[in-house]
């Protein structure tokens, strides 16, 4: 019979916030707070952009044709220490483009949704995750 575990807090033993996991072959321990996922977004951005579903995320700016930045409800402790990604599905190939002269920023994370042609459009729907440290 497996054994079921239910609680409502998890600390660590040394640290209350480190938490080691041991890989599937043993031979390696990461953090597990530090490979959760922080954020994520899933946005329809045609017509006026709506939220589908959320984590960390209080709302989203739409700035014009494919150019939106979502803002967090808990800001990330450090622009050093995050990292975005993201994709769309829509009939026309659309892809994720991070703007490269964006600034950083704690609270909110500025993305852009183009073409193949690398032309901006709205994608619908697109999908967001970002990883790093929350403050």
């Amino acid at each position: 019979m497996a054994s079921i575990l239910k609680v409502d807090d998890l600390r660590g033993n040394t640290a209350a916030g480190n938490i080691t996991i041991t890989s599937e072959g043993g031979a390696a321990t990461m953090q597990l707070q530090q490979g959760l996922a922080k954020s994520w977004l899933n946005l329809t951005g045609s017509g006026t952009p709506a939220i589908n579903g959320t984590l960390n995320v209080s709302s989203i700016t739409d700035h014009g044709t494919g150019e939106y930045t979502e803002n967090f409800t808990n800001n990330y402790s450090s622009t050093n220490d995050q990292s975005f990604s993201g994709c769309s599905a829509a009939s026309a190939n659309y892809m994720l483009v991070y703007h490269a002269n964006y600034t950083a920023s704690t609270s909110s994370h500025k993305f852009f949704t183009a073409n193949q042609a690398v032309s901006l459009v709205d994608a619908t729907p697109a999908w967001i995750q970002g990883h790093g440290d929350l403050a």
